[in-house]
């Protein structure tokens, strides 16, 4: 036995001629509204009421937005401007200081990555800069200090199977 698929089941049926009931409604509710403010405020000011109303009741009826129904823009927007806003992240303009090393020079400031390719990367990469703060203390320099660095990376590295060449020695 074959049964029908139903198909066009995303587009409404016209029930009042050349209307949904929706859209009947929408108007129906837009022209009664708009007859009670004709009805109880003088004709001249009432008119200031009616237009918006009926313009809001033929766009809730016909009007769609990327083909959204007017409704659910209007729904979108009322859920935008009540709900609470999260801020994640607010740009601050520093002035940026340039610093001049030296060879041999201790280093003055530890240099922070702004793009990380991996956790593991990051997790070394503050362990080596946790030595460089206590390596001024012992004395070392930026050449040795990096030297430390590139030979750990290089340990990383062959722990992982990968390469050493990866590395390129500054």
């Amino acid at each position: 036995m074959q049964y029908q698929v139903p198909q066009f089941i995303e587009v409404e049926d016209k029930i009042f001629g050349p209307l949904t009931f929706r859209q009947f409604v929408y108007l129906v509710g837009g022209g009664s509204f708009s007859y009670l403010l004709i009805r109880f405020i003088p004709f001249p000011f009432s008119l200031i009421f009616v237009i918006p109303v009926a313009g809001f009741s033929c766009a809730l009826a016909f009007y769609k937005i990327n083909n959204k129904p007017f409704i659910q823009v209007v729904e979108s927007a009322v859920k935008f401007f009540l709900q609470g806003k999260l801020y994640i992240w607010k740009k601050e303009n520093r002035k940026i200081t340039p610093t001049v090393k030296k060879e041999g020079e201790l280093v003055p400031k530890v240099f922070v990555p702004k793009l990380s390719e991996s956790k593991l990367r990051d997790l070394t990469w503050s362990l080596d800069v946790h030595e460089t703060i206590y390596s001024k203390e012992a004395g070392l320099t930026s050449r040795e200090v990096n030297k430390e660095v590139l030979e750990k990376e290089n340990n990383l590295y062959a722990f992982k199977g990968l390469s050493s060449d990866i590395i390129k020695e500054n």
